[in-house]
């Protein structure tokens, strides 16, 4: 099992920035490649970045490319979304995922644990 506690999360206005942070426990961090989803009310869950197990190799969703930055630290058994240029439509509870699959997966259920989630609210 591995247990994921997503932080950071909040309000903040159009154009400003946010640090998500997702830490875990249980079984070994660097097994698993890291990813982030995101769901807005009445939407699907949808991806927004994904890392692989040593953090070489990332990935993003074509609507936070260039503004969201996905890393982990090994030695904390974090990983981390840096949120820059927030917009409104970013707006969505935030969840931070573990994977078994070597490189990077945009895929929801090649994620086998998941967070509880964190709110960001981005206003206008």
């Amino acid at each position: 099992q591995v247990q994921l506690v997503e932080s950071g999360g909040g309000l903040v206005q159009a154009g400003g920035s946010l640090r998500l942070s997702c830490a875990a426990s249980g079984r070994t961090f660097s097994n698993y490649a890291m990813g982030w989803f995101r769901q807005a009310p009445g939407k699907e869950r949808e991806f927004v970045a994904a890392t692989s197990r040593r953090g070489v190799s990332t990935y993003y969703a074509d609507s936070v490319k260039g503004r969201f930055t996905i890393s982990r630290d090994n030695a904390k058994n974090t990983v981390y979304l840096q949120m820059n240029s927030l917009k409104p439509e970013d707006t969505a509870v935030y969840y931070c995922a573990a994977s078994g699959v070597v490189g990077t997966s945009t895929d929801l259920s090649s994620y086998a644990y998941w967070g509880q989630g964190t709110q960001v609210t981005v206003s206008s």
